[in-house]
């Protein structure tokens, strides 16, 4: 798991209540907190979907059923990125107890889990003093370096695409991989992704448990402060925003156009993780979340909360993250050829454009904060 340029430096005065009306911090963080929680569930719901197809391709490997298994990363995929407007202040997925660097940990040393080109016995698949369960598998997360990465979506990324070699498209690992008698080591294999998913259900669970409501969990605690609780929402969206997206995540990849720097470098969904990743933010801001059985779900939001101060301000917000978001659905797939060429290439300009229109947001977003009384939240700018 990279840690992301950001650096944040809060020094929060007291936030001012807005005047008696509908719209005022506490039901922004309430709102807010079953937002959360409903992205969450959708997150495990589709996850669970996941689980159950890639059961079904462990039972029978085949050709359709990888793809089946392949599908429902995608889509679990889709909805999971735009969680991560939920992170970067302590919350329960990124607290030091958090799961995220067993979620979502990246970049990921391909060798750390299975064979690669070149090194047919390598990974934790192939060496048989490895026990393949949930508690060793955790412990190995990122032991010895944070690329070793043995667990979450990436390392589920990889056991369903394996290596991306095609600069046309994603991996293409047959599903032979998995059938006794085709290939070395195929049970342990099975058993492995078997293992993760397993338990990426598990992480998931836990943070569908502490968002859940009317209970005493960390949803409860969240929305006891609503001024503190408002305050972590725009640094969670300021920290998605510039360091994480635009700096760890784009920034890095442009500079080195290597596709080892690119999110879903396996199955070419690095484009979808973008668009993900800046929906999220939208939908924190704008206060609504389209569920995934199509439900609209819509309440008292950080824009209501910034126009009762500065209705010019929250409409440039708005604005400014809309075309993020437009900015981030044009660039194509595959990712790892969006960033090669020189700096006229359509590609690069592709994500060049979706990096500034990131990096001006996050200022906009500083600016909404100062407006409802959050005020020095610095979010420091790696490209001056």
């Amino acid at each position: 798991m990279k840690h992301a340029f950001l650096t944040i430096l809060l020094f929060a005065l007291p936030l001012t209540p807005c005047a008696a009306q509908t719209i005022d911090h506490k039901s922004v963080a309430a709102h807010y907190a079953a937002l959360v929680h409903a992205n969450y569930e959708d997150t495990l719901t589709t996850t669970k979907n996941m689980q159950k197809e890639i059961h079904a391709f462990l039972a029978q490997p085949s050709e359709a059923s990888l793809a089946s298994s392949r599908k429902a990363w995608l889509a679990a995929r889709d909805v999971y990125g735009q969680t991560e407007a939920f992170r970067f202040y302590a919350g329960p997925i990124d607290d030091d107890k958090g799961p995220e660097g067993r979620i979502n940990a990246w970049p990921l040393d391909e060798s750390y889990i299975d064979a690669v080109q070149g090194k047919p016995n390598a990974g934790i698949v192939n060496n048989p003093k490895i026990a393949i369960t949930k508690k060793r598998l955790s412990a190995l997360n990122e032991r010895g370096g944070e690329e070793n990465i043995a667990t979450g979506w990436h390392a589920i990324e990889f056991m369903l695409w394996g290596q991306d070699r095609n600069e046309a498209g994603p991996g293409n690992r047959s599903f032979e991989d998995f059938v006794d008698g085709k290939a070395s080591n195929a049970k342990r294999r099975r058993e492995y992704l078997k293992v993760v998913a397993d338990l990426l259900i598990d992480d998931l669970t836990f943070l569908v448990t502490a968002w859940a409501p009317n209970a005493k969990n960390y949803r409860a605690r969240f929305i006891a402060n609503e001024n503190e609780a408002v305050r972590r929402m725009l640094v969670g969206l300021g920290s998605l925003s510039r360091g994480e997206l635009a700096g760890e995540r784009l920034e890095v990849a442009l500079a080195s156009q290597d596709q080892e720097d690119e999110h879903s470098c396996f199955s070419d969904n690095t484009h979808r993780d973008v668009i993900a990743n800046a929906t999220g933010i939208q939908n924190v801001w704008l206060g609504r979340y389209k569920r995934i059985d199509g439900t609209l779900l819509e309440g008292p939001s950080l824009k209501d909360l910034v126009a009762a101060k500065n209705a010019a301000q929250a409409e440039q917000t708005s604005n400014q993250i809309e075309a993020a978001v437009a900015a981030a659905n044009a660039i194509q797939a595959p990712f790892d050829q969006e960033i090669r060429g020189d700096n006229n290439a359509p590609g690069r300009k592709h994500v060049q454009a979706t990096i500034d229109a990131l990096k001006l947001q996050s200022r906009k977003l500083v600016e909404s904060a100062n407006a409802i009384g959050v005020t020095k939240l610095t979010l420091v700018d790696p490209g001056k």
